[in-house]
């Protein structure tokens, strides 16, 4: 312990220290998460029987399956056919046209008085495929039926095809259409002669009345496409189980989802970095204005602690019902580190061991790299449990209490957590999870009390635990000082009793004050009847040289710090008791030496110091002071207690007392005002009783 706190102490102001202590954290964050985020590979080849079942570590899209989907669902969309109206149109005026061109020919025929050669004439009249569709004798017929006829052979075909093609007519429907308007002349109103070659000429007329339209086909095909979800394969799903032969397409989604080894680079090493240095950032901003590296490597220690317990946690075997990760006594670094350090620290501790918690101790299947969120939210409830229920009044009887806290904060968030999942669990599942809960705060406790004082010693850090257990007044010292110098002992009550209210007044340690106070003159009881307030007789200075007295009165300082020592007390203490005096001036035997010589020297009758280097040390050089001297005032009132404590403030000012500690003006007027009230509760004006007259008893 004593070559750590020497290193401390030589490398506190080292830089390059800080940078070593966060880059150690980075590296043991990186290195505890590293090996349960990197993602596991198996050595597998097609057809290779899986020697244990394999889930995805990750949730990837399977972009070949998704696409053979969309190829599948592409295929089943039919072909789009778009009715065209017009085409019913066309033919109704192409056959119209026909019978118009037979009328024509028949009353040329008329005019000529010549009947032969009609059917010649027609020909050229009409198209070579529309002529060759019926013969010459049915031909004849139309131009030798009476124009009465024909007129009604008309009016029936173009209602026949017209009839017919209103209907959408595909290629397939295209002879079932035919047949309905051949159908159609059957029941018209001609001669038996005529039904016929109407009835070809209307089955010739009728066409498939819809085309393939390209751009909707496409359109509903894309459509399709569309609506085809992504295959997905999820994380944590079944790749392939125990048994089974690895074929094309499961070595396929093995290697999609990076578990067959390859030599493709891994990334996972640069995400956790990142993530790390994330983690580590709050760290950085907080400690950025730290003057020295102390704190630092107390809160590194605190965090290694933490990682270890974790590991050796994360070692025991963990049911699949029951995760092991329950067990991590969340609580006990943030304790420590709000012991130690403070608060706002101890919720970034909180913080950190959740996300690590939760990286590490996530047990679902294939889920490396991902974290728990349902044990991040309990790790995180215990931490910050274990943080804000400490008591200001600190004591290991707190600690307990704090940690019957934790449990109960962490079982009822396990329990909630459980109830939000609506998972089947049984009564004794249930409550092994809750006896874990309660466990991991037992562990907490522990190692916070087990820890702390070993910590306190490595680091000399001085906790209010231990500023607590100092105050007890069976410690040897204050025992000693009580029983040795019993006035000197209820001056430092009331000097403890003033610097503690003024340090709390200006945001100093106002703990620390007071048990420093308790033991900043106990050099007193190696002569404590040299000291006024252990006098009870005459005063054995009056028959001493002003020089041997102010050499005894001086010396209580360094016995006090030498006591101390020897006690191995906390050097914030053994400081403030070395600093209480200063250098101020023993005025009384330096004004007596003067009386009786010239030659006298003011700078031997001053402590040795040093002065005073921080808030609580100046406060407590003031607080002694002004305790003595409104002590010594025979009617102490609360303008005569002001005078006193403004006019010592002022001569511990204008005596450079308080340079060198970085207390302020406006700190020394709240300090004033602070300890005016504390003696003015003290010393309070009482009601003055009137003498009773007693008569005398006369005896008979």
């Amino acid at each position: 312990m004593g070559r750590l706190r020497f290193f401390l102490e030589r490398t506190k102001t080292v830089r390059f220290v800080r940078f070593c202590l966060f880059l150690f954290l980075a590296v043991l964050l990186f290195a505890v998460l590293y090996w349960q985020v990197k993602p596991r590979q198996y050595e597998l080849r097609l057809f290779d029987v899986a020697k244990e079942t394999i889930r995805s570590p990750v949730t990837v899209e399977d972009k070949e399956a998704t696409a053979q989907l969309k190829e599948e669902a592409a295929a089943k969309v039919a072909d789009v056919y778009t009715l065209k109206k017009e085409y019913a149109e066309n033919r109704v005026d192409l056959l119209s046209s026909l019978f118009a061109a037979i009328e024509s020919v028949q009353k040329e025929a008329e005019s000529d008085r010549a009947a032969s050669g009609m059917a010649a004439k027609l020909e050229e009249r009409l198209p070579p495929e529309w002529f060759a569709y019926l013969s010459a004798e049915e031909w004849q017929r139309l131009l030798s039926a009476a124009p009465s006829e024909l007129k009604t052979a008309k009016e029936a075909a173009l209602t026949a095809v017209h009839t017919a093609m209103s209907e959408r007519i595909s290629q397939n429907d295209l002879e079932a259409a035919r047949e309905q308007a051949a159908n159609e002349i059957e029941y018209a109103a001609l001669p038996p002669a005529l039904r016929e070659p109407v009835a070809k000429l209307c089955r010739r007329a009728v066409i498939p009345n819809v085309v393939y339209d390209r751009t909707a086909t496409e359109e509903k095909r894309r459509q399709a496409m569309d609506e085809v979800k992504p295959v997905k394969i999820l994380q944590g799903q079944v790749i392939v189980e125990e048994g089974q032969f690895i074929t094309s397409d499961i070595y396929r989604r093995l290697e999609l989802v990076g578990l067959l080894e390859s030599d493709r680079p891994s990334f996972t090493a640069a995400g956790l970095g990142m993530f790390v240095l994330l983690l580590l950032a709050p760290l950085m901003y907080y400690f950025r204005h730290e003057p020295t590296n102390e704190k630092l490597s107390l809160y590194t220690a605190v965090l290694t602690g933490m990682m270890a317990a974790m590991v050796l946690i994360r070692l025991l075997p963990s049911g699949s019902a029951v995760p092991v990760g329950y067990l991590v006594p969340a609580a006990f670094g943030p304790m420590l580190v709000r012991l130690l350090l403070g608060e706002r620290l101890s919720v970034m501790t909180a913080i950190i061991g959740a996300v690590c918690g939760s990286l590490l101790f996530n047990e679902e299947m294939g889920a490396a790299g991902t974290m728990s969120v349902s044990l991040a939210v309990y790790l995180l409830a215990g931490g910050l449990a274990g943080t804000f229920g400490l008591p200001k009044e600190l004591a290991k009887a707190n600690i307990w209490r704090t940690g019957v806290l934790v449990a109960f904060v962490q079982t009822v968030s396990l329990l909630s957590l459980l109830l939000l999942k609506n998972g089947r669990y049984s009564l004794t599942e249930i409550g092994l999870m809750a006896l874990m809960a309660a466990a991991s705060s037992v562990f907490s406790v522990i190692l916070t009390i087990g820890l702390l004082p070993v910590l306190e010693a490595a680091f000399g850090i001085l906790s209010p635990l231990r500023l607590i257990e100092l105050s007890n007044p069976n410690h040897p010292l204050l025992r000693k000082l009580l029983t040795e110098a019993p006035g000197t002992y209820h001056h430092s009550i009331m000097v403890a009793n003033l610097a503690e209210a003024a340090c709390e007044a200006i945001g100093a340690n106002g703990l620390l004050a007071r048990v420093a106070c308790y033991y900043h003159d106990i050099g007193k009881t190696k002569r404590p009847r040299y000291f006024i307030e252990n006098q009870m007789g005459g005063n054995p200075h009056d028959h001493l040289s002003p020089q041997l007295s102010k050499n005894i009165i001086i010396a209580h300082v360094a016995d006090g710090v030498a006591l101390l020592r020897r006690h191995r007390l906390p050097k914030e203490i053994i400081d403030i008791a070395e600093q209480h005096h200063g250098t101020t001036l023993l005025k009384y035997f330096y004004h007596k030496a003067c009386e009786q010589s010239e030659w006298v020297s003011e700078a031997e009758f001053r402590y040795p110091g040093p002065k005073p280097q921080t808030k609580e040390a100046a406060v407590i050089n003031i607080a002694d002071s002004v305790e003595a001297a409104v002590r010594s005032l025979a009617n102490p009132s609360p303008e005569k207690i002001e005078k006193v404590v403004r006019s010592i403030i002022a001569d511990r000012l204008q005596d450079n007392q308080l340079n060198e500690c970085d207390i302020t003006l406006k700190e020394l007027e709240l300090v004033a005002r602070s300890l005016c009230e504390t003696l003015n509760g003290v010393f309070h004006s009482r009601i003055e009783y009137p003498e009773v007259q007693k008569e005398k008893v006369k005896h008979a």
